[in-house]
């Protein structure tokens, strides 16, 4: 069985040679690509950090950084580890969205552990799928948001995934995000393989992710019941299960 994995280098490494170790052959099909933007510190009185991707924390050069003391909040345990291993000593972490993120913010000022009025670093992405800025600005903490990196569209499938496609090779495919599932969808019909592509089943890290695919018409769609892999792959269990 074949497995498709749309997300992108290099987080689908680890997902690749996690599929092949679990006797799958797997293909990558990065969709999207990453690219560095530039961040400089303004030097500005922050409270605390929130991470919605482990991208973030790649890209910046924080070696000796003065944010690296500071409290951080990851959206999950992918991002957290990624913020560790850049040197953030005190990190917490969420249930792998930004609701969850937002409920461990608000809930650490409950608790005392953060000032109402503080200010937080938000390190994202050039595309957001929920304001989580605003939904903390708008209990009374300050955000800044400072975007480190954007994820551009792939143009077509590695001549191997296409390959494939076209031999019926493709048994599922992995989807982590909004944006990466539309790009996959853009991608299938510039290829004009739509129909065929969305007859297999699509197993989504979330039900955000999901209604992309639901709304394209993909009828074989599945939902992890956490949004992290590990769920993402017990979903993908099920959906092959005789």
């Amino acid at each position: 069985m074949t497995i498709l994995v749309t997300r992108p280098h290099p987080d689908n490494e680890a997902t690749l040679a996690t599929l092949r170790q679990r006797g799958f052959e797997a293909l990558a099909a990065p969709v999207l690509r990453f690219e560095a933007l530039p961040f400089h510190d303004d030097d500005a009185d922050y409270d605390a950090i929130i991470l919605t991707s482990a991208n973030a924390p790649r890209v910046i050069d924080l070696a000796g950084s003065r944010l690296l003391r500071l409290p951080l909040f990851a959206v999950g345990a992918h991002t957290a580890d990624a913020a560790r291993a850049a040197g953030f000593g005190k990190v917490m972490v969420a249930k792998g969205d930004a609701v969850s993120l937002r409920d461990l913010v608000l809930a650490r000022v409950k608790a005392g552990e953060l000032e109402a009025s503080a200010t937080l670093l938000y390190l994202a992405g050039a595309d957001l799928s929920r304001d989580l800025a605003g939904e903390l600005s708008e209990t009374g903490l300050s955000v800044v948001t400072h975007t480190t990196y954007r994820m551009a569209p792939v143009a077509g499938f590695p001549t191997e995934v296409s390959d494939a496609f076209l031999a019926n090779r493709i048994t599922a495919v992995l989807h982590y995000s909004r944006r990466s599932a539309q790009a996959f969808l853009d991608t299938i019909r510039a290829d004009g393989i739509e129909i065929s592509a969305l007859a297999l089943p699509q197993c989504c890290i979330s039900a955000a992710v999901a209604a992309v695919l639901h709304d394209a018409g993909a009828t074989k769609v599945v939902v992890a019941a956490r949004p992290d892999e590990n769920a993402l792959l017990e979903a993908l269990g099920r959906t092959l299960r005789p």
